[in-house]
């Protein structure tokens, strides 16, 4: 029998699920009698998550003038929704971090992820996008049934990231002639998994097409120009050397201009260190 992505998904669950006060949170949050004081309660359970949290929050990244001492008052500054977000993609770096991969260098998977997660927040701020953290984390976590792939898969992931080294074409592409799939199927499956909102599960399925995106069309095309930016300007999640290609239309479909990537590029240089230091493990800067 054929594996699928969500057979793929199911046998990694065990070692890759949410902290348990992260799912209670992301529960919480779809609550309209949540309050911040609710979800700062259940935050201050886990001592790990919440020194985390503050750190980034208080991280040069931010740049909030005052510091900020408790996650209530973070929730009151940043918001219930983008703080969640935050929780969502600190705690996933960490889980994933824990888990041995014999394939790619993680330091630079997640360096690329992150660069794309910082142009995806230029971005949304440029489209005046109502969450920009929601942006940030979707372009974190875009590439990571990848990681799934490579766990559960390795010696077909071989084939698929040296064919695309070979014949210089995208992974996703070799990917779907080796599985029948890639790895953009294999994230949604993990984000349905996690009951994650439907918008990560599509943008996560169509990073590489946002063109067949049905409800998050413009979501899923501002990540989709943030992976092909960062292809262009610094490195691919794998390290093959044929960047995520621009699929057509996708600048029309954010509105946005091509006249913009160079300021947004310049940007993203000038933030991506202050992004590290905050966001992963065992930075350099941390």
């Amino acid at each position: 029998m054929t594996t699928d992505a969500k057979e793929l998904v199911n046998d990694t669950l065990v070692l890759a699920s949410l902290p348990a006060v992260v799912m209670r949170a992301m529960e919480l949050l779809n609550n309209p009698n949540t309050s911040a004081s609710d979800l700062g309660a259940i935050i201050g359970k886990d001592p790990a998550l919440t020194v985390k949290l503050l750190k980034i929050v208080n991280s040069a990244f931010y740049g909030f003038p005052s510091h900020i001492d408790t996650i209530s008052r973070a929730i009151t500054i940043i918001g219930t929704l983008e703080l969640t977000d935050l929780i969502l993609g600190s705690s996933t770096v960490q889980v994933f971090a824990k888990l041995p991969n014999q394939l790619i260098d993680m330091e630079k998977f997640w360096e690329h992820g992150l660069y794309v997660a910082v142009v995806a927040r230029i971005l949304a701020r440029y489209l005046r996008a109502p969450n920009t953290e929601r942006c940030f984390v979707m372009g974190l976590l875009h590439d990571i049934g990848a990681l799934i792939l490579y766990r559960q898969q390795p010696v077909k992931s071989r084939q698929a990231l040296e064919l695309a080294i070979e014949q210089s074409i995208p992974l996703h592409v070799t990917e779907q002639k080796i599985f029948g799939f890639h790895h953009g199927e294999v994230g949604a499956e993990l984000m349905r998994a996690w009951n994650l909102p439907e918008s990560f599960v599509e943008i996560a399925q169509r990073h590489h097409q946002p063109s067949a995106a049905e409800c998050y069309r413009m979501e899923t095309a501002t990540i989709h120009l943030a992976d092909v930016i960062t292809g262009m300007a610094r490195s691919t999640a794998s390290g093959t050397s044929q960047a995520a290609p621009l699929e057509a239309g996708a600048w029309e479909m954010t509105g946005l201009s091509i006249d913009i990537m160079e300021p947004v590029i310049a940007e993203a240089d000038a933030q991506f260190e202050e992004a590290r230091a905050a966001i992963l493990p065992h930075s350099k800067a941390a």
